[in-house]
């Protein structure tokens, strides 16, 4: 269940937010005072702010930043304040979007799910270009698990594939036989010379230009191999 806190200085605004909120299976959390709401984020595991900023010099703004630096989660303004210049200081501040009280009760509830599913979107983009890994003109997408040299696809066996992914994601360190051979198998490593040399050896004669003289894939004698 994902958690909304939400501030404002209209009570009845408050009341009806919680009720929708409620019937959208949302958990509601209220902070009674402006200062309460960035202390609650700060110590509650909030998934999205719903806040006023209509303040006596824009002390609900700077409230606005600190919450934004403290987290990433969708900040929605709330406010009776329809000008310009508060609409600028407030999205400048961090807000993800802003609505001018009286509001519809269901096209309010509409821009909350559309946070929700905008953040969950972009949370799985990071996540996914987290898991692309690169050395130079070799790139490994580990989420369609395809390996391109300088942009050509390479077609490798599970096992090649799996041992050159965890060379790439080592990059720069020198793993052993036995290193290699337990990480992909899970079980020890005994007789695994042969084993390893002749993947590795398949491995580069699909992804070297030179698979003799070695751009990515590197033995170190008496060590084992690695990558970069």
């Amino acid at each position: 269940m994902k958690n909304v806190l939400i501030y404002n200085q209209n009570e009845t605004n408050m009341e009806v937010l919680k009720i929708f909120l409620a019937q959208e299976g949302y958990q509601v959390l209220v902070a009674k005072e402006l200062k309460d709401v960035v202390a609650r984020v700060r110590e509650k595991d909030i998934h999205l702010v719903v806040m006023d900023v209509d303040f006596p010099k824009n002390d609900g703004v700077e409230q606005l930043k600190a919450i934004r630096s403290a987290d990433k989660m969708p900040i929605i303004v709330l406010s009776a304040n329809d000008t310009e210049q508060m609409k600028i200081a407030a999205l400048n501040a961090g807000a993800d979007d802003y609505v001018i009280n009286p509001y519809h009760p269901l096209e309010f509830m509409a821009r909350i799910n559309s946070q929700f599913k905008r953040y969950t979107q972009l949370a799985n983009m990071c996540e996914n270009i987290n898991r692309i890994y690169r050395v130079d003109e070799l790139v490994i997408d580990d989420v369609l698990r395809k390996v391109t040299v300088a942009g050509k696809e390479v077609s490798l066996t599970p096992i090649e594939y799996k041992i050159l992914r965890l060379l790439v994601k080592e990059r720069g360190k020198v793993l052993s036989i036995g290193q290699i051979y337990e990480s992909i198998w899970n079980m020890r490593a005994i007789g695994a010379d042969n084993t390893i040399a002749v993947h590795i050896r398949h491995i580069r004669e699909k992804i070297e230009r030179n698979p003799k003289e070695p751009h990515y894939l590197k033995v170190v004698w008496g060590t084992g191999y690695k990558v970069g």
